[in-house]
């Protein structure tokens, strides 16, 4: 290969796309988003879309979503969705999933990000993965790392200590490399202890590379590369961009000009080359097979039905202490559905997530659907939702990342103009027009058999490249909720969001619904769990704290900064950081009712004879409701004694177990020395100090039902 065609392989060669090699037969790589979907189809130089009816899909439940059914096969199926839609709209890599740790409640990409766990996140990464690349489709997990808010997230500097590195932030990506052999890794726009990441060969080749065993492709972050000569000398293969001036990219004729004047090696270019082929001939791109690639599809009944049943798991019922849920028999009943989130579309946006979709039904939708013609159904918005002003015209993705000076201060001033009204607004009065929302709601509320309240969050505060002002609800539905809960206690509050808020109404609220931004299934999901017609069973991937100063940035401080960000929590980033501080939060990690009852009996632990380090456990778990249902076990491990500050206890293991009524289930699970392990910073390793452990079994953190001591890795059994 001559050094043009090189050099043409590694760099953007329009917006979503590199360039090939004609003359050898080497076609050009073709990405798309794809968290939720696969993204409408542009201009090649420019953020125009092409406007053609050929590009609607499925539209995918989000990865908050999707964690909340705790179900790797659920997981699994739905990357196969991903996968068969990016292919059959003839892409090669999907920029999905996004496996960043919910650090603080307040980013705003947490809608696209797992979990607050890093074992949950990797499980569920790990299956994503492979369920995308059954179909000669590259996974590209993203962003490598500490991409943990939106706030200048081109520059910001994060500060995190190796132990906290290697047990929390690293896991999903260490798996999914040796795991899932995820072809694919995006350096994520941040710094890492001074160092650009998608600049950062401690990250990108010695963690990467050399420790995990990483051979596909490192790819850049839409401008997320600054600097040729660190790029270039850099594990990053591939660097795009968002602006139409390819071949002035930092890896384009400014690498050219580095490798000729010698003071970049050749053998950085080949190897990035190299990487770049690799992948191409896994995917069937070039090569003997490339005849028998798959050809993929998108928008078929099958996938739709695989989307429906993972947006049903993934419904989380927080409360029903007055058992009104299911409602059951609604036969010539008033049902008052109040709340914008009810007729609201989100599919449209977020960001980069952003898609066509081919449907997405609403809540209201999906109630008329499941209730039919025998119930009243009556909508009031409720709450007031301003008109959205955009930018004059600029394009989000385009102004997000850029550093052009004749724009860069105005798009600034304007975003920041835009920050201090979303956070005066919470905090204002009420207009005429929100207290006339608010009378007409009350009204109908008044006059129903039923109450559904359905709001939340929407896009304006989950979305790329800005981070949410506070914890609070949006449009003033505080006070719409409390007065609804005044004159009728028996609201059935529905909330839709990517991320934890604050209700300071729960107490009075006897019963309320959580859903993430759930697909294009999302209403029928919602309406189905209303009737009992589905058993809820989705369960909480992050705590749910009752204000953000019990939040671990909340108490330090550190999120949002423009320059420097110190992750002084550590390890202790959600519910290890609740427990370690005797905090109660509102909802706890792995919170979730169904409408049956479980129990756990008979809890034995021993340890392997074949394999000294692993620990065999298992229990029985019995429905003693009247319904079939779902319940997600989960395995914590408690280190009694160390030399190293530990959390209370660490989620090691889980798994989905469905029951019918009255049946039991023998349940069993393997830990091995990962499970007992902590980095020490000293050896740069993980180790096991030797002592008594307690295996917890149960629901969630706040409800363990079986445990037992043993001492590891002798095993010796000590009952509690």
């Amino acid at each position: 290969m001559t050094l043009d065609e090189k050099i043409g392989m590694v760099h953007g060669n329009g917006l979503f796309q590199n360039k090939g090699v004609e003359r050898l037969g080497i076609p050009s790589m073709k990405f798309s988003d794809g968290p939720m979907g696969v993204r409408n189809e542009f201009q090649n130089d420019k953020w125009i879309p092409l406007g053609n009816t050929d590009d609607y899909v499925s539209y995918l439940p989000s990865n908050s979503a999707i964690a909340s059914t705790w179900d790797v096969d659920v997981a699994y199926e739905v990357g196969k969705v991903l996968g068969a839609e990016a292919r059959g709209r003839g892409k090669d890599m999907i920029l999905a999933p996004g496996i960043n740790i919910k650090r603080s409640p307040l980013c705003g990409r947490n809608y696209e990000y797992l979990s607050e766990d890093p074992v949950l996140t990797a499980e569920m990464a790990v299956a994503l993965i492979k369920g995308i690349q059954q179909n000669d489709v590259a996974a590209c997990v993203k962003h490598f790392v500490a991409n943990n808010q939106e706030t200048n997230r081109l520059h910001v500097d994060t500060k995190v200590n190796e132990r906290t590195l290697q047990e929390i932030y690293y896991p999903a990506f260490r798996q999914s490399v040796q795991r899932a052999d995820v072809y694919s890794v995006m350096g994520a726009y941040n710094r890492l202890n001074g160092t650009y990441c998608c600049e950062n060969n401690l990250l990108l080749k010695e963690v990467l590379r050399d420790q995990w065993g990483f051979e596909g492709i490192v790819i850049s972050d839409w401008g997320a590369v600054h600097n040729t000569l660190d790029a270039g000398q850099a594990a990053l293969d591939i660097e795009m961009s968002v602006f139409d001036n390819f071949d002035e990219y930092c890896l384009a004729e400014p690498l050219k000009q580095r490798i000729l004047d010698e003071s970049v090696d050749m053998a950085c270019l080949d190897a990035k080359v190299r990487n770049i082929l690799r992948v191409m001939f896994k995917l069937k791109m070039i090569g003997k097979e490339a005849v028998h690639r798959k050809n993929g599809s998108y928008n078929t009944m099958a996938h739709r039905q695989v989307l429906k049943k993972a947006a049903e798991k993934s419904v989380i019922l927080l409360k029903n202490d007055s058992k009104l849920l299911p409602l059951g028999n609604t036969y010539h009943k008033k049902i008052a559905v109040i709340g914008c989130n009810a007729d609201r579309i989100h599919s449209g946006g977020g960001g980069s997530a952003e898609i066509k979709a081919l449907y997405e039904i609403s809540p209201l939708l999906g109630i008329k659907m499941e209730f039919g013609g025998n119930a009243e159904i009556v909508y009031e918005p409720g709450y007031y939702i301003p008109e959205k002003k955009e930018l004059n015209g600029e394009n989000w993705q385009a102004s997000s990342v850029d550093d052009k000076e004749k724009i860069q201060q105005q798009i600034r001033r304007m975003r920041e103009e835009k920050r201090r009204l979303k956070k005066e607004a919470f905090y204002s009065d009420l207009s005429e027009i929100e207290e006339e929302y608010h009378r007409r709601a009350l009204k109908l509320a008044e006059e129903s058999d039923i109450v559904l309240f359905v709001g939340g969050l929407d896009h304006e505060y989950d979305i790329e490249g800005e981070d949410r002002p506070c914890m609070k609800l949006p449009y003033h539905q505080d006070e719409l909720i409390t007065k609804l809960l005044k004159v009728r206690p028996d609201t059935i509050v529905t909330m839709i969001g990517g991320s934890p808020v604050e209700m300071p109404w729960e107490e009075k609220a006897g019963t309320i619904l959580w859903s993430y931004y759930a697909g294009m299934e999302s209403g029928t999901a919602l309406a189905g769990i209303l009737t009992g017609r589905i058993n809820p069973s989705g369960k909480l991937a992050e705590t749910f704290p009752r204000v953000y100063e019990d939040t671990p940035t909340g108490h330090n401080g550190q999120f949002g900064r423009d320059n420097m960000v110190c992750y002084e929590e550590e390890i202790m980033v959600g519910y290890r950081h609740y427990e370690k501080n005797d905090i109660l939060p509102m909802f706890c990690f792995g919170h979730g009712l169904s409408y049956t009852e479980f129990a756990y009996h008979d809890l034995q632990v021993k340890q392997d004879n074949d394999a000294k380090d692993r620990v065999s456990i298992s229990f029985d778990i019995e429905n003693v409701g009247q319904i079939d249902g779902r319940e997600i076990v989960q395995i914590y491990v408690r280190d009694e004694e160390c030399t190293v500050i530990r959390p209370e206890k660490e989620l090691k293991a889980f798994k989905s177990i469905t029951l019918k009524a009255g049946s039991v289930c023998r349940v069993e699970i393997t830990l091995d020395s990962m499970a007992f392990s902590f980095y020490d910073e000293k050896k740069h390793d993980f180790c096991v100090e030797p002592g008594i452990f307690e295996i917890c079994v149960g629901n969630s953190t706040q409800n363990i039902l079986l445990h037992q001591k043993i001492e590891y890795p002798n095993c010796s059994k000590q009952n509690v």
